[in-house]
């Protein structure tokens, strides 16, 4: 697989995994690495450097970061990505700023979908934000699915957003002209 939302929405059907979790930062990261190792630029990703992307977001994240620190950790996990796969060290200078946009571009997208967090959403918005990122900056397509539907509203502890979640389940549209009245057609004759 190389789509990293398809990889995601595999992990996050995991019946153990709870609606609000800090392992969705390493669901993130986790599909985001899988699918580039899986894509034809994935022999330049090495497993090292996926156990050095998990150590990185695991020093990010603590049970309950987003609550304690009032940031999700899903931003740097992909940050994780980001810095691992353009080596970014301490004191560098292009790729910093690279790390530094992607990481904000991602916050950016979790910030779109606030109020209440919903982990699963936020880790479709930056898969779908981290691949585009990848395609401007890299040059490196990964295929996108088109959005999920979330089969997860009524679990949600805090109320899901519903309509103001793109990913949120709708029912089936309904015909805005089943009750009208239908007018036989007239022929104009002027």
């Amino acid at each position: 697989m190389t789509d990293p939302a398809e990889i995601a929405e595999l992990m996050m059907g995991l019946p153990r995994l709870g609606m609000l979790d800090c392992d969705h930062a390493f669901i993130a990261a986790g599909a985001f690495m899988a699918a580039l190792k899986n894509s034809p630029y994935g022999g330049k990703i090495t497993i090292d450097q996926i156990k050095d992307v998990f150590a990185r977001t695991a020093s990010q994240v603590r049970k309950e970061s987003c609550s304690r620190s009032g940031v999700c950790a899903i931003a740097p996990a992909i940050g994780a990505c980001v810095s691992v796969f353009l080596g970014v060290r301490f004191g560098s200078d292009r790729e910093q700023q690279i790390l530094l946009d992607s990481v904000t571009r991602v916050s950016q997208a979790l910030t779109d979908l606030a109020g209440p967090v919903c982990c699963k959403a936020s880790v479709r918005a930056a898969l779908s934000t981290a691949s585009a990122i990848f395609a401007e900056r890299f040059g490196i397509m990964l295929p996108q699915s088109p959005a999920p539907v979330c089969r997860s509203s009524e679990k949600h502890p805090f109320g899901c957003r519903e309509e103001r979640c793109q990913y949120f389940k709708k029912g089936p549209s309904a015909d805005i002209f089943a009750d009208s009245i239908h007018l036989k057609p007239t022929t104009c004759h002027s």
